[in-house]
């Protein structure tokens, strides 16, 4: 049988998904819906285009002087098409092409690990997006609970697959000083963190709902300036760092 990904979109010369200059695959469907999500268009499971690994393998190979950083599997939320994302980063491993995987770990079922322990064998590095270290204030921003993603993240600290950590900063969602410094007091307990992402809240989506009839949750909020993600970022690094050096006394 021959696995199709439905595919949302391809973007190539990525410079924010990964190590490098990246081939960006966007899949279809994603079970969360992120109050500040930016591409409702990629909530729905419904075909949009479909491609077979190696369909995406040839496109690749025809930007690869351009995308030397490697391929990254991004949303929507990749782990909803899993055998297909297997198949995607085995052939690209075997072509020594560098993968990255950008998900919620929403769907990590701590209970059967079969598939994602397949799927890490090619996996060089996650991206791994916690939306808010509060579980009941993660359901109320995502609709889910935020228990999953941090078993995927202690998970993969266990399997030793690098991750970088990104975080969305929504002001007067999860801006809070106790949630970063929560926030950083966790991810100091992970052993495969390799970097930290603080991304700043905008409202350049608010279009996109507009064209799809969608009521954007979030359109009274401003975005988050650059100083303010500059400094939420270093009160999570801050209490990140104490975790760490406790760990060595």
């Amino acid at each position: 049988m021959i696995l199709k990904g439905n595919i949302h979109s391809i973007e190539t010369c990525g410079t924010v998904d990964g190590p490098g200059i990246r081939f960006v695959v966007f899949t279809q469907g994603c079970p969360m819906r992120c109050l500040y999500c930016h591409n409702p268009d990629s909530w729905s499971t419904e075909l949009n285009s479909t491609k077979t690994a190696d369909e995406i393998l040839v496109q690749y190979e025809s930007v690869k002087e351009f995308c030397r950083g490697g391929i990254t599997v991004t949303g929507g939320e990749p782990l909803m098409q899993i055998d297909f994302i297997i198949d995607l980063f085995k052939k690209a491993n075997a072509k020594n092409i560098h993968t990255a995987l950008d998900t919620s770990g929403v769907l990590f079922n701590p209970d059967n690990t079969i598939k994602i322990d397949e799927l890490l064998k090619y996996t060089d590095l996650v991206l791994l997006d916690i939306k808010h270290i509060d579980d009941i204030e993660h359901k109320k921003l995502t609709g889910h609970s935020n228990k999953n993603i941090l078993a995927f993240a202690k998970y993969l600290s266990e399997k030793n697959i690098p991750i970088w950590v990104r975080h969305v900063v929504v002001p007067g969602l999860n801006n809070k000083e106790i949630y970063l410094k929560q926030l950083g007091e966790f991810i100091g307990t992970l052993d495969n963190v390799k970097a930290l992402d603080v991304l700043p809240y905008h409202n350049m989506a608010i279009p996109k709902y507009e064209n799809l009839g969608i009521d954007y949750p979030l359109k009274d909020i401003m975005p988050l300036t650059k100083a303010e993600a500059i400094s939420a970022r270093n009160i999570i690094l801050k209490a990140y760092k104490s975790v760490k050096l406790i760990g060595k006394v």
